[in-house]
């Protein structure tokens, strides 16, 4: 029988290797350095007498045993998880932090001055904001509240649909004066396009309306939404953008009477058992006006117009 039971750290590090295969991504994962991640295994080997994973120039391959672990470590690690967001949730303090998650478009271009505004009205309240295109688990307090792109599916969230943003073909003035505006859709096959690598979000919207748009079309690609951007502010070509950030950025042109070629929900969304915490819930609610009206009435209504109804996803 060990005299020493392991600390829950090293159990989480455990998880993380079997999950992402090396300690390099592993520590990205959790925010921890690869030598502490290292530590935490060969920490739990000894404590466990056991090996847990087989050493390669690939990475680490989790023993039989590793395996067998894992899944009573992750309902472990949700257990835990789900008691402090019990706990977090009878918080009825107006200080502390709160993490928000939300896409890099979001985080970097339309988030920021309704965060300012909140700050203000919440000076109590450090925010922490994580700028992902990568949806972060709200189960496991990967983040507090999450402003997503698509309706959340997890069961136990409260989420709230703000509005839908239309995205539209544009270009920066540059490029159009060298190669002329597009007339109609048909003509985007004769210009540069600047669209994904690996997602096929732009060829599937482009098939709803009728015209085939394939990955080869795109000269330049990339599944940075933020260099996506960048890209098409600096001329490369056409690409296709929120219509509202296209409206407030000097040189981008859009196209086609700003027709929009899709559009995206954007729904706001956290743990129900954080709902309950008067610090989260202030911080959801005034997040969830601001952006409302961004989305729906452009940047300077923020804040000025309710949200529609939380519903719970059981």
């Amino acid at each position: 029988m060990r005299d020493v039971e392991p600390d829950w750290a090293l159990w989480r590090s455990f998880a993380a290797v079997v999950d992402n295969g090396s300690l390099s991504a592993a520590a990205r994962a959790i925010g921890l350095s690869q030598p502490t991640l290292g530590r935490h295994i060969e920490a739990l080997e000894q404590v466990l007498e056991v090996t847990l994973f087989e050493r390669s120039l690939s990475g680490l391959r989790p023993t039989e045993t590793a395996l067998k672990l894992y899944e009573p470590v992750r309902e472990a690690e949700s257990a835990l998880a789900r008691a402090g967001l019990i706990a977090e949730g009878a918080t009825e303090a107006l200080e502390g932090s709160v993490r928000i998650t939300a896409s890099t478009m979001m985080a970097h271009h339309v988030l920021p001055p309704i965060l300012a505004a909140i700050r203000a009205d919440h000076p109590g309240i450090a925010l922490e904001l994580v700028a992902s295109d990568t949806a972060d688990n709200l189960l496991l307090r990967e983040a507090d509240i999450a402003v997503r792109m698509f309706r959340p599916a997890q069961l136990d969230l409260i989420s709230r649909h703000l509005g839908d943003i239309p995205v539209i073909a544009c270009a920066h003035r540059n490029y159009l004066d060298r190669h002329g505006p597009p007339q109609t859709m048909a003509d985007l096959g004769r210009h540069a396009l600047i669209g994904y690598d690996r997602s096929d979000a732009i060829t599937l919207a482009a098939k709803a309306l009728g015209f085939d748009l394939r990955r080869a079309d795109f000269v330049v690609r990339t599944d940075s939404q933020t260099a996506m951007w960048e890209l098409i502010k600096a001329g490369l070509g056409i690409g296709f953008a929120q219509a509202g950030l296209v409206a407030v950025t000097p040189g981008l042109v859009p196209l086609f009477s700003s027709a929009p070629v899709a559009s995206m929900e954007v729904w706001l969304t956290t743990h129900r058992e954080l709902y309950t915490s008067r610090r989260i819930r202030a911080i959801y609610d005034a997040l969830g006006r601001g952006l409302h009206s961004t989305i729906n009435k452009g940047p300077a209504a923020a804040g000025m117009r309710p949200p529609g109804r939380a519903t719970e996803i059981r």
